[in-house]
Order: structure tokens, then C-alpha cells, then sequence
């Protein structure tokens, strides 16, 4: 496997160049990277470190923190040009972790001790609530998403349709010539351990099994709107409609599966509107779907689904990056299939495959939404291939 440097690593190791106090905070779903980025940097980094997890410290609490925290100020000693990074990794899974990070942050502050804190999780709602309570002004926070077609290809030498079933998991891609043994890795050690372990174990959840039906179902649609009056037909053990959107925004925080909403200049008309489910990594619909990889490729009319899918997914992880909103449009049987706002201005972006089709959903947006950047990829627009590539901040 290639040493691939994500966008991240130049960030961060400039601030460490810099010789400054600071808490980087990095979030994102498991096993994209996130550990591996910090070890990478620490590597080429000449101070001292103190790397620990606190996902294999059970029942841990403020009092292991705080050991971690006086191993790295023994570190320091009295030499004040000294530089020591402390690196927690699944920070979340500790009670009451931002605010004992803030009272020894605070402490070093007043005493004038050059710490360095870099705060890795996986649940981005837990980490959140903490910064925002505690730890507010005193932080820097990155978002490491699922991997792209040019990391895969550069990595592992990924097709684009190996890309576009088999997604952007590091760890499974080794595992693509045997897809049943891939098809088990995905099921088990992504999608079944960042449920329990980044939603269950750290949020109150009534219903599990209905959280993981609801992950099932939207899934199988993702790419797709469906209202949850809809879905709440096909449940057993139903709930309601609030309770739905609730685990839709906790399985989305986890970075397995989102629900866009609707584009409209008017805030509740967004909220209100049925979502637009989607996956964050083509893996998860593709380890879930009884086809194989060699029949999804002999057929046309699912892989077009994969495409829309892979393009939705690389645009959610791009706006968690870089910070513009992800929605869809449609007015009556109208459709534009993504659009991006950022800072007022708005692009759309329209997902063809196979048989050109009129989009008259395009010239719809157009007509009400004068000022917004039209763009397509596939048929005659940006090729697919380029346009996993490219930076969607380039189509404002």
C-alpha cells in the first residue's frame, strides 16, 4: 500500500512546526485514516509524543486523563523550548472528557507549559457537545471523511467500478478478491462496530433494532427520496416519524448513512421536506445488496444507481471538509440531484449514466434559481472518473 498523505497532514504538521500551543480536534467515521495520519506525523516529527486510545480503557474516566496529561508535563520538565504532543484517540468514550481537558488546558495556560493536544474521535454528535460546552475558542477541528477514487487508485490501484462497489474503506480494499471475506469485514468490523460502539454505547437509543432496520432500509434507497411516513410501512417496530429522523442524524454523525434535504430558501420548507437518503461510502450499499460484484457490472440499470450513490457520497464527505451544504431539489416530478450552497451561491450538479435523457430539472432550477452554476458529470459532462477528483469548492 502506498503512504498516502490526506489533506489533513500538511495542516497539522505545520502547526507543529510552528512550535505553538494548541488543541487539534479530528473527527471522522472509523477506519479511514484518522490514527494512522497522527502516527504518520509523529513519525516525522523530531519532539516527543504520548499517543493513547481510550477505546481499550474500560470504564475510564477523568482520572485516566489526568495520568496521560502529568506523564506528558513530566515530559516537558522545566526546558520550555521543549516540545511534547499528547495524542487521546476516541476521546469521546470518556465521561466528562472535555471538561477535564479544559481545566488542564486552562492550567497550562496560566503556568505557561508549551502542550500540544490532538483529540481523535469517530462519533462527530459526541465530540461536538463536548467542544461546544467546554472546550469553546480553544480548539481547531478537521474532518477526515471516507477515502476518494484518487486516494483508492493511488493506494491500491482501484478501477473505477472496483471504486464504485467497493468503495472508500482502506482496511476492506485488500480484501476485494475474495468478496465474501470483504462482504464480512465491511458487515462486522465497520458498519456493526460503529453502530454499537460510536451511537449505541455513547447516545440513549430506545429501539436498537429499529435504528439498524432503518440503516437496512435506507440503505437499500439511498440516492432515493423517501418520506418516513413511507418507511414507518415497512417496519415492525415502528416508532414514529420524529424518532426515525433522530436515529437518520445519529447513523449520519457515525458516517455510515445521511438524509439530504430538500434546497429552498425557505429554512423550515428544508426541514420539513422527506430526505434524500445516502450512504457515505459505496461499501455499505454494496456489502448489504445480495449481487455480486460481476453481476452489478452486467447491469446497466443498478449501476446507474452506484454512480449517482458514489457521486452523493463524495460530495457529503466534501461538504463535512470544506464546509458548503449538501441538498437536493425537486418540484413535482422536477429533479436536480445534488445541489451545493455555500456563502450564498449555489451550484447544482445533475448525475447521468448510460442513455442521454432531457434533465428538464435543470432548466427548472435554472429558471428559478437564475444565478446558480449548472453542472453535470457522466453523458456529455464532467466524465465520472474526473469529477471523483475534483475540489466541488472549483464549481461555485
Amino acid at each position: 500500500m502506498a503512504q498516502i498523505v490526506r489533506q489533513a497532514y500538511p495542516q497539522i504538521r505545520k502547526r507543529l512546526l510552528a512550535n505553538e500551543r494548541f488543541i487539534q480536534v479530528m473527527v471522522g467515521p472509523r477506519q479511514v485514516g484518522k490514527t494512522t495520519l497522527v502516527a504518520q506525523l509523529l513519525k516525522d516529527w523530531d519532539g516527543e509524543s504520548i499517543l493513547v486510545s481510550a477505546d481499550a480503557q474500560a470504564n475510564a474516566g477523568s482520572t485516566w486523563i489526568a495520568e496521560q496529561w502529568n506523564s506528558a508535563r513530566a515530559k516537558l520538565g522545566e526546558n520550555p523550548n521543549r516540545n511534547v504532543v499528547l495524542v487521546f484517540d476516541e476521546i469521546q468514550k470518556i465521561d466528562n472528557w472535555s471538561e477535564t481537558i479544559k481545566k488542564y488546558w486552562d492550567e497550562d495556560t496560566r503556568d505557561q507549559r508549551n502542550l500540544k493536544v490532538i483529540l481523535l474521535g469517530s462519533s462527530r454528535l459526541m465530540l461536538q457537545q463536548g467542544l461546544t460546552e467546554s472546550l469553546a475558542g480553544r480548539f481547531e477541528k478537521t474532518y477526515l471523511g471516507h477515502w476518494t477514487l484518487g486516494e483508492m487508485q493511488e493506494a491500491f490501484g482501484l478501477s473505477l467500478d472496483e471504486y464504485l462497489w467497493f468503495g472508500g474503506y482502506p482496511g476492506a480494499a485488500q480484501l476485494i478478491g475474495d468478496e465474501e471475506r470483504w462482504r464480512r469485514y465491511v458487515n462486522d468490523s465497520l458498519i456493526e462496530t460503529s453502530i454499537s460502539k460510536d451511537v449505541l454505547m455513547l447516545t440513549q437509543v430506545a429501539k436498537p433494532a429499529l435504528m439498524r432496520r432503518l440503516f437496512e432500509i435506507g440503505t437499500q434507497y439511498t440516492a432515493q427520496i423517501l418520506s418516513f411516513t413511507k418507511i414507518l410501512g415497512q417496519l415492525a417496530d415502528a416508532g414514529n416519524t420524529v424518532t426515525l429522523a433522530r436515529y437518520l442524524e445519529l447513523l449520519d454523525t457515525a458516517g455510515l448513512l445521511g438524509g439530504l434535504e430538500k434546497f429552498a430558501p425557505d429554512t423550515i420548507r428544508q426541514r420539513g421536506s422527506s430526505p434524500k437518503f445516502q450512504v457515505h461510502n459505496n461499501a455499505l450499499l454494496s456489502a448489504l445488496n445480495p449481487m455480486s460484484f460481476a453481476d452489478w457490472q452486467q447491469n446497466p440499470k443498478e449501476k446507474g444507481r452506484w454512480v449517482e450513490s458514489a457521486v452523493g457520497a463524495y460530495l457529503l464527505n466534501c461538504s463535512l471538509e470544506q464546509g458548503f451544504k449538501l441538498f437536493y431539489w425537486r418540484e413535482r416530478n422536477d429533479e436536480v440531484d445534488f445541489v451545493l450552497e455555500r456563502r450564498g451561491k449555489v451550484a447544482c450538479i445533475e448525475v447521468k449514466f448510460g442513455v442521454e435523457k432531457p434533465t428538464p430539472g435543470l432548466a427548472k432550477f435554472a429558471k428559478q434559481f437564475p444565478d446558480a452554476k449548472l453542472c453535470a458529470t457522466g453523458g456529455t459532462g464532467i466524465p465520472l472518473q474526473e469529477f471523483l477528483k475534483l475540489n466541488p469548492l472549483e464549481l461555485f
